[in-house]
């Protein structure tokens, strides 16, 4: 058994709450699955008697954010709270959100070179203090094994807050040649960092990422790997996740312990936070130098290696809820959705099941033999005004509804989850497979786009252009983002953010033309970059 030697500092309170009525207009009154607040706090735990649940609505987003953003979680049946505090479950429907974004990367590492493989989760203490600004950056969070089979260890081990330390041990025991390199790793796995205030999806003690490791013979290498794997991110984010990020560099003050350059794509939430949704760094010699990881180059010379790490996390789940999420609850982007169509079938009288459900299946197949991901939803439990409700809730983005008289008309009806109301609902949806299959795809397409323009507008109006501090001070108190000008020391960007609350996000890799002076020293400055207060 392995005791972990640990601080206990956070509380998960979880109150409960009863189902739903909710009145549907077609279909009159409904039963809606019930809300469950997850709330990650200081306090004391708080136990309720299960026999005096209250009754709550879905907390309005322009209400209260943060429980908005709970409430969604727990009524779209993404996470739960586990017994340690601060960690989660991640439920089947969360996680086959995360299955949606493991398969497009997996795609894209092994197109550009990339292997996976598992490195252990236990870390040798003496690893971490190998890299001097490694272990400073990541002491606070260290999780630390003591004692195991019952006998104190002769070393202290670390649970894996990140893998850079033992993947250069064990490069330095795989690269011997220039011919052992490039070196292309990844690993999916789960990491362990103490985190004092936690946020489902967000920020927990426990969470799951890909981990990405390269060696390099030269440093023009190692850059453009960083560069690439930042790019594929990018390319993620808008095209899969319909989030617009701002992908750029970080500055010295945010750059990862023990990087020489950091990468980042931003993004910004619902409520204008900004989250750092990915990470590529360039690692230049940092940690082969102090692994002593070295290759013999052509010229027979003993050289170290130029090394990359990159990484994408679970944390992109709740950042998928925080910019398409609306009051009704979460709203995916086909891409993603586990569910991309949910077909409900409605019938009254016994004799009309059978028709129904026939027909119901045969949509089913037809969809199904088009490549779309598709749920009949055939059970008799729940009425179907229920059933909208709760595949409203989580987020599916079309719903197919069939009933006595579209049998008889061999249609269907389409509502798009995006477009709330009668706005959003076409009747009369010819069953004939290549029509149906046809408006289907084109409704997706539509409902992506939709999103990704959706998210663009309101980033693009909540970004603020100054040019003086305070100009920044004003934009950051709206809750906004700034954009200006700086060439400003770390000191003065540490001034910023106590002053204000915001960090540099980055420095975006689109930089406007022309002289700029920067907004704090009126010094010249060759960049502008992006202040934001952050998750």
């Amino acid at each position: 058994m392995m005791i972990l030697s640990l601080p206990l500092a956070l509380t998960l309170r979880f109150p409960s709450s009863l189902p739903i009525l909710r009145r549907h207009s077609r279909y009159g009154i409904s039963l809606r699955p019930p809300p469950l607040r997850a709330t990650f706090s200081a306090a004391a735990p708080e136990t309720h008697n299960s026999s005096k649940k209250q009754e709550k609505l879905i907390t309005p987003r322009s209400q209260d954010f943060n429980a908005w953003y709970l409430d969604i979680i727990a009524n779209a049946e993404l996470a739960d709270y586990g017994p340690v505090r601060g960690t989660m479950v991640i439920r089947p429907y969360g996680y086959a959100i995360w299955e949606s974004i493991q398969d497009y990367l997996n795609r894209k590492f092994k197109d550009t070179g990339h292997s996976n493989m598992y490195f252990p989760q236990f870390i040798p203490y003496s690893f971490i203090e190998k890299e001097a600004s490694h272990v400073e950056g990541f002491s606070p969070e260290l999780a630390l094994v003591t004692i195991g089979g019952g006998k104190e260890l002769e070393e202290k081990l670390v649970v894996r807050p990140t893998s850079e330390t033992i993947v250069n041990h064990m490069f330095t025991q795989w690269i011997n040649s220039y011919r052992d390199l490039p070196l292309l790793i990844n690993q999916w796995a789960n990491v362990t960092r103490w985190e004092m205030r936690t946020k489902p999806f967000v920020r927990t003690l426990e969470f799951l990422w890909q981990e990405g490791h390269t060696a390099h013979a030269t440093p023009e290498e190692a850059e453009n790997e960083a560069i690439q794997m930042i790019d594929i991110y990018t390319k993620f984010a808008y095209e899969q996740a319909a989030i617009p990020v701002i992908a750029g560099r970080k500055s010295k003050v945010e750059t990862f312990a023990g990087a020489c350059k950091t990468y980042t794509i931003e993004a910004m939430m619902g409520d204008k936070k900004a989250l750092q949704a990915g990470t590529s760094h360039n690692l230049g010699q940092n940690f082969s130098r102090a692994f002593g990881t070295q290759f013999l180059d052509e010229n027979g010379q003993r050289q170290h290696v130029w090394q990359t790490s990159w990484a994408i996390s679970t944390r992109f789940i709740g950042g998928i809820i925080m910019t398409h999420g609306d009051d009704a609850g979460l709203m995916l982007p086909p891409k993603v959705a586990p569910v991309q169509v949910v077909i409900v079938p409605i019938w009254k009288k016994d004799d009309e099941k059978t028709a129904v459900l026939k027909a119901t299946s045969s949509v089913k197949e037809t969809l199904q033999a088009a490549g779309i991901r598709v749920k009949l939803d055939d059970s008799d439990q729940r009425t179907p005004g229920w059933k909208f409700n709760f595949w409203e809730m989580k987020g599916v983005p079309l719903r197919i509804e069939i009933g006595p008289r579209d049998v008889s008309s061999g249609s269907v009806v389409i509502s798009r989850r995006d477009v709330p109301g009668k706005q959003g609902k076409v009747f009369g949806v010819s069953m004939d497979p290549p029509i149906l299959e046809a408006f289907v795809k084109d409704n997706l397409d539509a409902i992506q786009s939709s999103l990704l323009e959706r998210a663009i507008a309101f980033r693009d109006s909540n970004i603020v252009d100054v040019s003086s501090y305070d100009d920044l001070k004003a934009a950051i108190s709206q809750g906004k983002w700034a954009r200006g000008p700086w060439s400003a020391s770390n000191e003065d960007e540490l001034k910023v953010k106590e002053e204000t609350g915001a960090t540099i996000r980055c420095f975006p890799f689109e930089q406007p033309q022309g002289t700029k002076r920067c907004l704090m020293t009126g010094d010249p400055a060759e960049e502008v970059a992006i202040f934001a207060k952050s998750y």
